[in-house]
């Protein structure tokens, strides 16, 4: 058994009948979703590789030496599997040590009921740097652990987890002076348009901390079924996708800007049926910080969260801070918010006077929550975090902002209904709350600033 263990991970060969039937041309199926929604919302096109051969992954071994090995393994299976056409990768119970996943086009990974990839906290194990991002800006950083890059129709499927040993990350949570001079550095770059391949992130102060899984540049993704323990960064970050579906997961994780889900200038999304336990914001809808959002052009829209519950969290729904690529067609449905749950807002829009961009048609509808610290919805439109002493402005940009609907949403207890500070050069425009109920309030009904067109009714 010990000389077992210590196999690495073996993929079929040539002569297994999966891979003969891969020669025959297998091919992605699709199925389409249809959502209804306030908005158009477009089909989305998902994955099907259930027809496609299965490349089986044995004899993984659990101690901590053989990570790289298994990584490997893995990743001649997906090398495999896109080679053939399509194909599914298996990973069988256990607690399997990994260091990064990187996906290739009609791939789908599947993780068996009691399987567990564990995930290193060795900062050398997600190099060499790749294009990814840090807070809206686009850098060569630490691989996210599982990471696509330009990929279609690509699939995290299963009952098994998907886990992030924390040791290291947990304290580059930190950030030192160090960290924020490298923040800096960024901002600045993205500022002057210098190119992405430039702006090289990893050295020994910067400590940007890689997502858990990124899917960037991606069409047709799908996330189904699999648990998720703990993340080094936002958790979920489908950036630049078109055709994205994430239902039935469960995600916890607890540490520093540890969002469940970020959709990043995104569009066609649907994440349904999750379950939420956070350190920071449920849901997170972003485009993009200053110039890298007005460069790329790209809005998030035509997305839709429902049926998902909330055990804690900043936000059940975040638009922002990133949005400088506009935010649009957004719908938060039938969710709930678990009583004793520690959570800000519903529905929480910020912004500030340098990101430009757009929000328009947001919608919340049947959400019911215990105690919310501050309130159901709140827009603020000065929220600048750590950049307001890092950088100066120097190119203002508002952001427009309207037609905000929410109606039927129930609080046990809250601050405030609605807390709304637009700014005096561009109020906020068109917001309503119809049958929007908190059982206790313990300051104001609705605090307005700088708003035209607000309208509560029961």
């Amino acid at each position: 058994m010990r000389s077992f263990n210590k196999i690495m991970l073996l993929v079929a060969l040539a002569a297994s009948p999966f891979v003969s039937q891969a020669q025959k041309g297998s091919k992605v199926q699709f199925t389409k979703v249809t959502v209804k929604a306030p908005f158009a919302m477009p089909a989305i096109k998902v994955p099907d590789l259930s027809r496609c051969p299965k490349f089986e992954v044995t004899g993984l071994g659990t101690a901590e030496r053989d990570k790289t090995r298994n990584s490997k393994a893995i990743a001649d299976a997906i090398t495999r599997a896109n080679a053939a056409g399509g194909g599914v990768v298996v990973i069988p119970p256990g607690e399997w040590p990994t260091v990064k996943v990187h996906f290739k086009s009609n791939v789908e990974l599947h993780l068996s009921k009691g399987a567990t990839l564990l995930f290193s906290d060795d900062p050398q194990d997600y190099l060499p740097a790749v294009h990814t991002t840090w807070e809206g800006m686009e850098c060569y950083n630490y691989s996210p652990l599982i990471y696509a890059y330009k990929c279609d129709n690509v699939a995290i499927t299963g009952e098994g987890q998907l886990k992030a040993k924390m040791d290291v990350w947990k304290v580059w949570f930190a950030r030192p002076r160090p960290h924020m001079l490298s923040l800096k550095r960024l901002y600045q770059m993205a500022e002057k348009y210098v190119p992405v391949e430039q702006r090289q992130m990893v050295n020994d102060t910067a400590h940007l901390r890689p997502q858990f899984i990124q899917f960037n540049r991606c069409n047709n993704v799908l996330i189904e079924g699999v648990s998720i323990q703990n993340s080094p960064f936002w958790t979920i970050h489908p950036y630049l996708c078109t055709n994205v579906v994430i239902r039935k997961l469960k995600v916890y994780a607890h540490g520093h800007n540890n969002d469940g889900v970020d959709p990043e200038m995104s569009q066609n999304v649907l994440i349904e049926n999750c379950e939420f336990d956070q350190g920071d914001d449920a849901v997170a809808i972003k485009s993009g910080r200053n110039p890298e959002g007005w460069r790329l052009k790209t809005p998030s829209k035509n997305i839709v969260i429902r049926n998902c519950l909330v055990k804690n969290g900043h936000q059940l729904i975040a638009i922002g801070s990133e949005l400088s690529g506009g935010i649009e067609n957004v719908l938060a449905e039938n969710c709930t918010v678990q009583d004793g749950a520690k959570l800000g807002h519903l529905l929480f829009i910020k912004t500030n006077e340098r990101m430009g961009g757009y929000v328009k048609n947001i919608n919340m509808v049947n959400i019911s929550s215990g105690k919310i610290d501050l309130g159901v919805l709140g827009i603020e439109t000065d929220v600048l975090y750590q950049w307001r002493d890092l950088v100066p402005t120097t190119i203002k940009k508002l952001t427009p902002i309207s037609d905000v609907h929410l109606r039927n949403i129930t609080a046990k207890e809250a601050q405030f209904m609605s807390r709304i500070q637009g700014q005096k050069e561009l109020p906020v425009k068109n917001v309503t709350l119809n049958n929007v109920s908190v059982g206790k309030i313990t300051d104001k009904k609705t605090i307005s600033e700088n708003v035209t067109g607000l309208s509560v009714s029961q």
